[in-house]
């Protein structure tokens, strides 16, 4: 059987680095974002840019020589009250929102997301 290189009318199968399928999930995850219309624009299927996400969320595509993730989605929107005491929301992967004052460590709030998600230490 013949490889892509060989068969006419097909292109070679491209290699993604992990800081460009990175820099394509972070484009994917940006507000209003259209993953059909990105993956179109990259010429890659929106499958690929799911997986990519995945990927990312779960820190198997990573930078880090230690597998650990450096991306974390994060939106940011304004309070109508005014409170001296700010508070961080975070919604987890299962879907439960955790919500800390800003004061709390982030170890600590590590600890709290993983029993929240079901995790084990």
């Amino acid at each position: 059987m013949a490889n892509d290189a060989e068969r006419p009318g097909t292109q070679p199968r491209r290699r993604w680095t992990t800081f460009e399928k990175l820099r394509i999930v972070e484009e994917s995850l940006a507000a209003g974002a259209n993953v059909a219309e990105i993956a179109r624009r990259h010429n890659i299927s929106r499958n690929m840019i799911h997986r990519w996400r995945h990927e990312a969320k779960t820190g198997t595509l990573s930078t880090r020589s230690d597998g650990q993730s450096n991306f974390a989605l994060v939106a940011v929107a304004a309070e109508s009250n005014e409170c001296t005491d700010s508070t961080i929301e975070v919604v987890l992967r299962n879907g439960r929102v955790l919500r800390l004052s800003e004061a709390a460590s982030p170890g600590r709030a590590a600890q709290l997301a993983d029993a929240l998600e079901g995790c084990r230490p």
